[in-house]
């Protein structure tokens, strides 16, 4: 246990420096670290919303553009359900139920047509027909689910009109899930925006029925995460419709005309204006992975895309029987490019490329990673807060830390001497460990995550004084000083890790499961463990077989 290989003392070396590297922006005043070289690190620890305040946004879930949506792939589905079903029918509309309502529009407050509802309507003629396209459109209409309990309102009101007139409306249980799902889902989305890592400590939370509440600690939000829904899809093009149609705006009801991406020269005719089909080959929602890159024949930024099992299976059908056929790359309903297939796609990889700059590519790469807004979101209040905790109250949480750790490394010392002298070393550069990892992560402070840096604190005490308390039945018994160390530490290493694993599983668990100031205090605790165990077992140990092995005592006193 007190042998060290060549390899070994190199790895420890390189652990200690290093965290001394990372760690060192923190002592050093912001006006010296700017006059630093540019390969000194700049990144320090940043202190949570508690300790330092931060910045605060209120979001508003933009519903009605959720409900728009709705409508659109409510009748898609209808007139795809019928065609299936060989079922002849006329007059497939929507009707909307729309809404004088003050919005928030470019910064301003703006009165706005907003969707409340919809209907959609069409006619069956033959009696027969029609029976059997209402029993197929009342499919559509499922049944609610709450926590994977079937609940007994439906989403979907389906209403024979009379005439051969049949309509489908929302109710208002379908529609409060739709508002739910919506907040729900944009809150996981935004969350995931702010905070990739899950190191940042955001506070993100529902306010009312569709509104979010976000305060990050720290530097002003970029309001730009927001702007976009990143929502993708591949479309295809619909090559029927004419140049006066497309003038005059008059393409089939299952199309749509949107704008090529001015700055991607691709099809610069019809003035950029591209009519699509509504239905997408493959959504967003079957990416896995988007990741920035560089086309390697024209050398210009990209993003690769990713796609699960599903999405792969879909792009790669499509293209199978589209080849030479034109289709096109939406994002936010933008036109990126629309390029022809020259050959199969499968293997459920993608690119897509335009105006890209490196810095755009990965802004885009990473709200794609996070996933797509169900809904826009419109930023109703944006200001900068001050510290949750008061001056008075940080300085005597410092005060007392100090006072507990200085108390600690007192009474180690006065217990096992020079052995104690040797742990504290040990506990001082455990500190600056966990400090470079928390720079090096850009990991957010907060007092839960104080609590987890004391709690590992205490843990690494409690392994040295296993290990001491060992080696002291080992002197006791007559052992040799170098047998008795090696010992100690062989027979309490069990124990420590035992007990640090089962305290890291924990962190882990509540990692993956917390949010905001509880994901915080586990990566404090996770990181705390692994430099404690480093520390308390392997360092110590380090330094106290250098002692033995340089003076060759006799005998110890521990």
């Amino acid at each position: 246990m007190l042998k060290f290989s060549r390899s070994k003392i190199f790895a420890i070396l390189f652990v200690v420096l290093a965290g001394f590297w990372f760690a060192a922006p923190n002592a050093i005043t912001e006006s010296t670290l700017d006059d630093m070289p540019d390969w000194f690190p700049r990144d320090t620890i940043v202190l949570g919303l508690d300790l330092q305040g931060g910045s605060y946004m209120l979001l508003e879930v933009d519903v009605p553009a959720v409900i728009d949506e709705r409508l659109v792939s409510l009748e898609d589905d209808v007139r795809r359900v019928l065609r299936q079903n060989n079922i002849r029918y006329t007059g497939l509309t929507t009707i909307q139920d729309t809404l004088d309502q003050t919005r928030i529009v470019d910064g301003e407050n703006t009165i706005v047509q907003v969707t409340q509802n919809g209907t959609v309507y069409f006619s069956v003629s033959n009696e027969e027909d029609r029976e059997r396209a209402f029993d197929f459109v009342e499919d559509l209409a499922q049944p609610i689910t709450s926590n994977l309990i079937v609940v007994a309102a439906q989403t979907l009101d389906v209403i024979d009109e009379g005439d051969g007139r049949i309509s489908l409306t929302y109710t208002d249980q379908g529609l409060n899930q739709i508002r739910t799902n919506a907040v729900d889902q944009s809150l996981e989305i935004v969350r995931k925006r702010i905070d990739e890592l899950g190191t940042k400590e955001p506070t993100v939370q529902r306010q009312g029925d569709t509104r979010i509440l976000v305060q990050v600690p720290g530097a002003n939000i970029d309001t730009d995460i927001f702007s976009k829904t990143a929502k993708l899809a591949f479309h295809d093009v619909d090559t029927t419709a004419s140049f006066e149609d497309i003038e005059r705006g008059r393409v089939s009801s299952r199309s749509m005309i949107l704008t090529e991406d001015p700055d991607t020269p691709d099809d610069p005719s019809d003035d950029r204006k591209v009519v699509l089909f509504k239905r997408p080959i493959v959504g967003g929602e079957h990416l896995t992975d988007a990741q920035p890159g560089v086309d390697q024949q024209t050398n210009l930024p990209v993003v690769n895309l990713t796609f699960d099992i599903t999405g792969s299976r879909l792009f790669c059908e499509h293209t199978k029987r589209n080849v030479g056929k034109q289709f096109a790359i939406v994002l936010d309903d933008n036109v990126l490019s629309a390029p022809v297939i020259r050959d199969v796609i499968c293997g459920g990889r993608a690119q897509i490329s335009g105006s890209f700059t490196i810095d755009s590519a990965t802004e885009l790469s990473a709200l794609l990673r996070a996933g797509a807004l169900p809904a826009p979101l419109n930023v109703l209040e944006e200001r900068s807060v001050g510290p949750e905790m008061g001056a008075d109250s940080v300085a005597a949480g410092k005060i007392a830390a100090i006072i507990g750790f200085v108390a600690v490394m007192i009474y180690i010392v006065l217990s096992y001497g020079w052995f104690g002298i040797a742990a504290n070393v040990a506990l001082v550069i455990n500190m600056i460990l966990i400090g470079g990892a928390l720079s090096l992560l850009q990991g957010t402070l907060t007092l839960p995550g104080i609590a987890g840096i004391v709690l590992t604190v205490g843990m690494a005490v409690d392994a040295n004084v296993l290990v001491f308390e060992r080696i002291r039945e080992e002197v006791r018994l007559g052992k040799p000083p170098l047998s008795a160390v090696g010992t100690g530490y062989s027979q309490a290493l069990s124990t420590i890790l035992d007990a640090n694993i089962t305290t890291l599983i924990a962190a882990i668990i509540l990692f993956q499961y917390g949010t905001g100031p509880v994901r915080g205090f586990a990566v404090t605790l996770a990181i705390g463990i692994i430099t404690s165990v480093f520390s308390a077992v392997t360092l110590t140990r380090f330094m106290l077989s250098l002692w033995l092995r340089s003076r060759r005592p006799q005998a110890i006193k521990i």
